[in-house]
């Protein structure tokens, strides 16, 4: 399953002209992502208010991550101050994925923002956390903090932007979509081969990534149709519903 390093602004002296900071706005998208990722089985480190934007780089690096994601919000020129408003999804020129990514998350925003057409992809090799991170990068200027329609509109619409976000990484990591909320349950493998295969998407052409023996223990998190996203042994993928038994 798809791992993330999700970066939300550390920036506590950007100011909200509604009130409250960059870095607290973009924590609280991340805290409403949460059981987005967890219900469709996106994994994620995330790094920590008191860290910087250098040393998120640096955490980013020393993992194995599928996509770097920083959350931000924007701020106009002080002769502008409070006229401008949209969304811009950079990502690094020379990578394809991030590009890819980018162009996917700026289709799904399109879809919530108040103003479509001023949402948009754009390359960029002057953010350092576009440029420097080993893994594909997306840096999300989620609107713009000075602007109070701008302002308003991130702070009332928390869920349903970390909902979109998180939509459109399983968009990209080709994983469906999960709503949040279901129950965890307990299951035993019951095959009479040997052990059941358990896969990084919901295909018997998906990758095996683990191996569960007849009569194996694992917990159900999630189903997508005739799948179930299930925990095994540290390791979470999906398995055929039809060989396991609910316990």
């Amino acid at each position: 399953m798809p791992i993330i390093y999700l970066s939300p602004s550390t920036q506590e002296s950007n100011m909200y002209v509604t009130g409250g900071s960059e870095e607290e706005w973009m924590n609280r998208l991340a805290d409403a992502m949460v059981p987005y990722l967890n219900a469709s089985g996106i994994r994620y480190t995330r790094n920590t208010p008191d860290m910087t934007a250098v040393s998120s780089i640096r955490a980013s690096n020393a993992g194995n991550y599928d996509l770097h994601l920083a959350l931000h919000s924007n701020a106009s020129a002080p002769s502008n101050y409070g006229g401008t408003r949209g969304i811009i999804v950079f990502y690094y020129p020379g990578s394809s994925r991030g590009k890819r990514a980018a162009e996917i998350m700026t289709a799904n925003l399109k879809a919530i923002y108040p103003l479509p057409d001023r949402v948009r992809s754009e390359a960029t090799t002057s953010i350092g956390e576009v440029r420097q991170p080993r893994a594909p990068s997306v840096f999300i200027e989620l609107g713009y903090h000075d602007n109070e329609d701008d302002a308003a509109w991130i702070k009332s619409h928390l869920d349903e932007i970390a909902r979109t976000i998180v939509l459109a990484l399983t968009e990209y990591f080709g994983i469906p979509f999960l709503e949040p909320g279901s129950p965890r349950r307990q299951g035993v493998v019951d095959v009479d081969w040997g052990y059941l295969n358990i896969r990084s998407r919901p295909s018997t052409s998906a990758p095996v990534i683990a191996k569960a023996y007849d009569g194996a223990r694992l917990t159900i998190l999630n189903q997508w149709q005739d799948w179930y996203l299930v925990s095994f042994d540290g390791t979470e993928g999906y398995a055929n519903r039809d060989f396991i038994t609910l316990i």
